[in-house]
């Protein structure tokens, strides 16, 4: 056993003392194929919230055939929540390459993967999401024909139609387009929504001092707090904070581990700051 630890330790000393671009060349790398394994993983979980947060994760890498193509085949999933996500992320991925799928996710049978379908297409640019947008309007399609009667159910239910919203509008943290009392109702305090928003913002700010508070942020003890941290590390672009959030794809909350394996997938591929 004694003879493990001091070979151990040998080790950890030889890689410390490698040359500086050669770890680099590992923290770019390594955490890269991790990241990719563990949102396959995710992707193809036997739960179905599993699933979804990973899909909506996914929504993190813009411009990447093989991250577009995992969520595709996701609105082909049996579980609607699934569907929507995957409807919902491909538009932030700006996946044009997956209207056509969009498009025939326009024909689901739920309300709810429709929507999500059509503000991804509105989002890509295609006038297709016009006609959802029409029929939720008017109660009938642009080709005259009325909708289907679990349809027009649906449509008419405020609070059917809040929950549609407040599953788009969020996805799986609630920082975009929610107010702040629905965001406290998924925490038990007070104080983690507004520091989660206040992460948020900071993935604009330029300041390295911010990112370093983001950084920190992905230890705090609130789930919501770790996942808004590590959601503002990848949009700020900067591949040097890899190393700083890799342990956070052993988070106990699917909600941050999976964030964190976007993160990094995205940050690997990025050339820096924006």
């Amino acid at each position: 056993m004694w003879v493990s630890k001091h070979l151990l330790q040998i080790a950890l000393l030889s890689l410390f003392s490698l040359p500086a671009v050669f770890i680099s060349s590992i923290s770019a790398q390594v955490p890269k194929e991790l990241a990719l394994q563990t949102l396959q993983s995710g992707v193809k979980d036997k739960d179905a919230r599993t699933r979804a947060v990973a899909i909506r994760c996914l929504g993190l890498v813009p411009g990447d055939q093989t991250a577009e193509r995992l969520v595709a085949e996701s609105l082909q999933d049996p579980i609607i929540e699934v569907r929507i996500a995957a409807a919902s992320s491909l538009g932030k991925m700006d996946a044009r390459g997956s209207i056509p799928a969009l498009k025939e996710a326009l024909k689901d049978k739920n309300v709810g993967v429709i929507l999500a379908a059509a503000g991804s297409l509105r989002l890509l640019g295609d006038p297709s999401s016009y006609l959802v947008y029409y029929a939720v309007l008017t109660g009938e399609r642009k080709s005259g024909e009325g909708l289907l009667a679990e349809e027009k159910t649906m449509l008419s239910d405020p609070k059917k139609m809040a929950q549609i919203g407040f599953e788009q509008g969020i996805g799986f943290v609630p920082f975009a387009g929610i107010g702040l009392g629905a965001i406290k109702a998924l925490t038990p305090d007070d104080e983690s929504p507004v520091r989660a928003a206040a992460a948020i913002a900071l993935a604009t700010d330029p300041d390295p001092k911010s990112g370093e508070a983001l950084v920190s942020a992905v230890k705090d003890k609130s789930w919501l707090v770790r996942a808004a941290a590590l959601d503002a590390i990848a949009r700020r672009n900067d591949p040097t904070l890899i190393p700083k959030i890799v342990l956070a794809v052993n988070d106990d909350r699917p909600e941050v581990k999976y964030t964190a394996a976007a993160a990094i997938y995205r940050l690997s591929t990025t050339n820096g700051p924006k």
